[in-house]
């Protein structure tokens, strides 16, 4: 929002030192704004500086955890608990070699290159936990919890030629418990960190150093808990190591510290919580072309340190802080970017996303925390299970590849085990297609705005705009998307005229030319005359307006010129009517999980003014919270709003309550009506707060009022519909969701004054007058046919539409007579596609009116009903699994038909088959509907 204390953060920081040239678009995002197609800078491949693609690659897969990565020479290894490796696409206990604990693989090809080690124990679960290559690339060594390697003894740590794949003799250490960090200096020196107390008889807890030649070193740096990661600095003279402990060499220094190459002591600590007691350190890794090095935190709690830390080379200070929640397991740096494998499921604390599922590999600047528009994702997996663990980067075949090892046991939705990989290049994956809104505000204008794709490796993307069908754009430009900020983006037609119907489709690009899907149609009216009360709403300022007007689907365009759209949860009703504002429509909620939220986090400081603006009809006894904000987006335990705010809300006996909260106290001053308003007819709610205190209006005239200017700050949402409610709030409704319809819902950066409130309230002319009625209609009948079983009856849950080899289905409708001194001006049939893989369709669809007789227990294809040769209307664009669209059908042929049963065939000539829910489905949001609306003659 904007204002003084309402403005937008995204978690991309204006402080940001310019590397890679990604600097102006991510202002641009930062600012809530679509830069001017000029300004904006030029497509790449890949949005720099991320530097691999999200496309995961075929790659062999373990049957349990890879705990460790290590690359030599084009070969990467692997070291975890596992018996097996099998190719990818086998699925868990298929075909597979033996492979104990170690595998190596061709980096490019992802196949096995042939190294066979088996690493065991005589008792106990054997594991490998730390691999490393020595600087020439020669010596690879093998840490972990074993007692022999292909039979021979061993105890913890081994070395093994890279140019063989055999064990080099006379390296045998002998480690009193785990190994678990590895780092070789350029001397040869063998660093190892783990949970012994002992290596060769010799007391070393925690960390201890090798010669080349196994001999213990004078290095200790005398740890008091387990290490777990350790890195020679570029320059040889330091050890940076981390951990459990608390304290190395008797010196206070928690998870983290420098020591000296040679003997250990303790050269910079970080004492004094600078890692929380609850966290540990669980990787580094340094990089000289930045100067920095890099720490991976697991913590337990809320106030723990999950994330990154940047720290210097020179003087090891700290540089930035990233204070993610979801604990990090393992670094990597690669061209100027920091690729992290944690279970990141929490940013607020970064001005980024809110709790929410869990994100599994991530990508930031080596210079600042802000999350890039870099996303592929695992599961959780197995074990703890926390999903990636291990990284390493190797270059084969002119190409460069980021490896994956871990627990997971799936990759980008995709069955893949313990281990994946990614390339730099080629960039094979599309953008989502845009989700895309049309309304007609003005005489001449129509407005096409749309919700930002998401491609999961470039946030900078193109998209063009293409109307009534045609091939050439009537607009190109560029913005900006990350998976948690997908800012509202907007054209203005005004090559129209009134009375002309215009439909817009809208694809996104990104910088390889990977295209997706068009959008759906989108179609309006041009109209002869603005809306009223929609002009007066922008002129007095409001930067966050929904008019709730679109026919389905998840997004809800932002009228105001602010770009805040929104997203619908769980399928509310669209187009109810009567709406509150004439010309336009309402959203109906079902009081349980059905809600909207703003797309782009917003900051809120107190005491800033601002309003709350909303119109809403119920008859609920169970009130509910029509309009907030709080502090996060879902409905799942622990993704709901743990702080929540400027409310206005229902309570069970139908009164209007309007209430903050002061700061983080447990003071709620709450304005509540002294009248009820759960009577079904259609009321205006305002709720304002500034430096004069609150306000309360229902109906265009203020009901109370208080003197409290301040109210909490933080990040949060905007949310219309329900969200947690504190118990402390007076008289909270035994519902937190409102079951009801709501229009023009509005929120401005000001408090709205006593004659604006009655302005909007007289403007809306509430209830609407006669002379748009809406009635939505479900199939009495519905079935389908399929050629190839030409004499069975498809009467279930789905419906189905190809030309070869052919599905046709068939619907019938019950059509009312028209209103009184009404007629038909319109016509749509809406419809989801079914969960089925293969239910989306690139193909068109034609409806049709059926001429023959049919009946949907016993329609098959050799008995199919004869069709008219006119086609209603097309459906275009239709290539989604489980997602609503509707088409636009001529109404004057439908007119005749009134007050009568209609049948409407769903035919194709195409061969990619288009499958939606029918009539018989278990939601009742998914069954497909006949939408018409009447209007006076």
């Amino acid at each position: 929002m904007r204002g003084p204390g309402l403005r937008e953060r995204t978690g991309v920081r204006a402080s940001l030192r310019r590397r890679g040239g990604v600097l102006t678009a991510v202002l641009a995002l930062a600012a809530g704004v679509l830069a001017p197609v000029a300004a904006a800078p030029p497509a790449v491949a890949l949005t720099a500086p991320v530097g691999f693609t999200a496309d995961h690659l075929p790659t062999y897969q373990t049957n349990g955890i890879v705990w460790s990565l290590a690359e030599a020479n084009g070969v990467v290894y692997a070291g975890g608990t596992f018996s097996s490796v099998r190719p990818a696409g086998t699925p868990s206990g298929g075909a597979s070699t033996p492979a104990v604990n170690f595998a190596a693989f061709n980096a490019a090809t992802g196949a096995p290159a042939g190294c066979s080690l088996s690493f065991t124990r005589s008792s106990g679960t054997a594991t490998v936990r730390a691999l490393a290559v020595s600087p020439d690339r020669s010596t690879l060594y093998v840490g972990g919890y074993f007692s022999a390697v292909n039979g021979t003894s061993a105890n913890g740590l081994v070395a093994v030629d890279t140019a063989t794949c055999t064990r080099r003799a006379g390296f045998s250490p002998n480690f009193s418990a785990t190994v678990r960090a590895l780092d070789v200096a350029a001397n040869g020196t063998v660093y190892v960190g783990g949970d012994f107390q002992s290596v060769n008889g010799q007391t070393r807890r925690s960390f201890a150093a090798l010669t080349p030649a196994g001999a213990v070193t004078g290095w200790n740096p005398d740890a008091d808990a387990p290490g777990r990661t350790l890195r020679v600095t570029p320059d040889g003279r330091s050890v940076l190591i981390g951990g459990d402990f608390f304290t190395v060499g008797g010196t206070n220094s928690h998870a983290l510290a420098v020591t000296s190459a040679t003997t250990g002591s303790l050269t910079r600590g970080y004492p004094n919580n600078f890692i929380p007691s609850t966290a540990v350190i669980k990787d580094i890794v340094t990089d000289s072309a930045s100067g920095g090095w890099y720490a991976a935190g697991e913590g337990r709690g809320g106030n723990s340190f999950d994330g990154r830390l940047a720290m210097e080379l020179d003087g090891f200070g700290q540089r930035w802080r990233d204070t993610c929640q979801g604990a990090t397991q393992a670094l990597r740096v690669y061209k100027s970017v920091l690729y992290a494998a944690s279970h990141v499921h929490d940013c607020s604390t970064m001005g980024g996303f809110p709790n929410q599922a869990r994100k599994h590999l991530t990508a930031q600047s080596v210079d600042d925390p802000a999350l890039l528009g870099w996303l592929p994702d695992t599961n959780d997996g197995i074990g703890e299970p926390v999903g990636p663990r291990a990284l390493t980067i190797s270059t084969r075949d002119g190409r460069d590849f980021l490896w994956v090892g871990g627990e997971f046991t799936t990759v980008n939705g995709v069955r893949q085990q313990a281990l994946t990989r990614f390339a730099n290049t080629p960039d094979t994956g599309a953008p989502s297609a845009p989700a895309a809104s049309v309304s007609a505000p003005r005489a001449g204008e129509v407005r096409v705005s749309w919700r930002s794709s998401l491609d999961l490796d470039d946030s900078l993307l193109t998209y063009r705009v293409y109307r009534n069908g045609g091939g050439t754009p009537v607009h190109t430009t560029t913005g900006l998307s990350l998976f948690f900020s997908r800012p509202q983006l907007t054209f203005t037609d005004r090559s129209v005229a009134a009375g002309q119907t215009y439909s817009y489709r809208i694809t996104a690009t990104d910088g390889a030319g990977n295209t997706s899907a068009l959008s759906p149609a989108v179609s309006v009216t041009a109209a002869s005359a603005a809306s009223p009360y929609q002009e007066r709403v922008r002129a007095d300022g409001a930067d966050l307006y929904w008019r709730y007007d679109e026919p389905g689907g998840a997004f809800a365009a932002d009228a105001s010129d602010s770009r805040n759209g929104g997203v619908y949860v769980n399928t509310p009703t669209y187009r109810a009517t009567p709406s509150a504002v004439a010309g336009s429509a309402a959203l109906a909620l079902n009081g349980s999980d059905e809600y909207v939220y703003s797309d782009r986090l917003h900051r809120y400081v107190s005491p800033t003014p601002y309003s709350i603006e909303t119109w809403f009809r119920t008859t609920s006894t169970s009130g509910g919270r029509i309009v907030g904000f709080g502090s996060n987006i879902g409905t799942a335990q622990g993704h709901t709003s743990s702080v929540s705010d400027k409310l206005l809300y229902l309570t069970d006996n139908g009164r209007l309550a309007f209430g903050v909260q002061v700061g983080s106290t447990n003071s709620r001053p709450t304005l509540t009506s002294s009248g009820s308003f759960n009577d079904g007819r259609w009321h205006h709610a305002v709720a304002t707060q500034g430096p004069g205190g609150m306000a309360l209006y229902v109906d265009g005239v203020r009901v109370a009022a208080n003197t409290t200017a301040g109210n909490r700050s933080y990040n949060g949402y905007w949310r219309v519909g329900g969200d947690a409610m504190h118990t402390a709030w007076p008289n909270r409704p035994s519902s937190i969701y409102f079951a009801g319809q709501v229009d023009e819902t509005a929120v401005y950066p000001s408090a709205l004054t006593a004659a604006q409130v009655a302005a909007h309230h007289q403007l809306a002319q509430a209830p609407a007058p006669p002379g748009d009625t809406t009635v939505s209609l479900l199939p009495t009948e519905d079935a389908y046919v399929n050629g190839v079983s030409a004499d069975t009856n498809y009467n279930d849950q789905q419906l189905a539409s190809r030309g070869t080899t052919p599905y046709l289905s068939y619907l019938r409708f019950t059509l009312p007579a028209a209103p009184a001194g009404q007629v038909l001006k319109g016509a749509r049939l809406q419809f989801r596609t079914s969960s089925d893989p293969t239910a989306g369709s690139t193909d068109s669809h034609t409806v049709v009116p059926v001429t023959g007789t049919w009946t949907e227990s016993a329609v098959t294809y050799n008995s199919r009903p004869a069709l008219s040769a006119s086609v209603l209307g097309s459906i275009t664009g239709a290539t989604a699994v489980s997602t609503d669209y509707s088409v636009e059908l001529t109404a004057p042929a439908l007119g005749g038909a009134l007050g009568s049963a209609y049948s409407l065939a769903l035919t194709s000539s195409g061969t990619d088959s288009l499958r939606i829910w029918s009539s018989e489905a278990g939601s009742a949001a998914a069954r497909p509907q006949l939408v018409l609306t009447f209007g006076a003659e």
